[in-house]
């Protein structure tokens, strides 16, 4: 990285013009800590960024991250779990009021899962998304060719859902009013965000 770098370019810019005014609710995160309100459970992809798309403030959002926002199933086994390790900080000890999962069109991700992981992606990526797969092959069979896309997307936004409430402590709260599940879907075209309605398809959000 050199300093006409993009990146080191988009720092000097934050410390030049928006550090200065955000410098005292910084100091404050540093001194009190962190307490967000919502969990985020978002695709990697470069495109769909929670904290712009909600123009949300530092502390307000825990995020997490992965290859087309996939939760797994609850497994305490002992074994390295990234994904349950953030929902049981966010939930346990954060203490967060909502979970968003959050998928977005065009992911490449859930593509993989309908056409496989490419060749070179065997080690870590074709296990990942092999666990999303039979959800997404069984609505691609049930819909038109032109609504494969979206359907598989928005099917793997409800499997995460799912997944979610296996979770003992997530879906006990859940049940007693504490926490709030909820799953959207971005369309990156459109910047339009849509919401999972409660019983029904994903409807624009007001």
């Amino acid at each position: 990285m050199t300093d006409a770098d993009p990146l080191f370019s988009g720092y000097r810019r934050f410390r030049q013009d928006r550090w200065p005014g955000a410098k005292a609710e910084y100091e404050a995160l540093a001194a009190d800590g962190q307490t967000p309100h919502t969990l985020v459970i978002a695709c990697s992809d470069s495109r769909a960024d929670p904290a712009l798309i909600f123009d949300a403030a530092p502390g307000q959002l825990f995020v997490v991250r992965n290859v087309a926002n996939l939760v797994p199933p609850y497994a305490p086994d002992g074994h390295l779990h990234g994904v349950s390790a953030a929902l049981e900080f966010g939930v346990k000890v954060l203490k967060v009021r909502r979970i968003l999962v959050m998928g977005h069109a065009h992911c490449g991700g859930v593509a993989a899962m309908r056409g496989g992981a490419p060749e070179s992606c065997r080690d870590f990526l074709a296990p990942w998304i092999a666990q999303g797969a039979p959800t997404v092959r069984r609505v691609a069979e049930a819909v038109e060719p032109d609504q494969v896309e979206q359907a598989s997307e928005e099917a793997v936004v409800r499997l995460s859902l799912d997944n979610l409430r296996t979770f003992p402590w997530i879906a006990e709260r859940e049940a007693a009013g504490e926490l709030e599940l909820v799953g959207l879907h971005f369309g990156i075209a459109e910047g339009l965000l849509r919401r999972l309605a409660s019983a029904g398809p994903f409807q624009p959000l007001a």
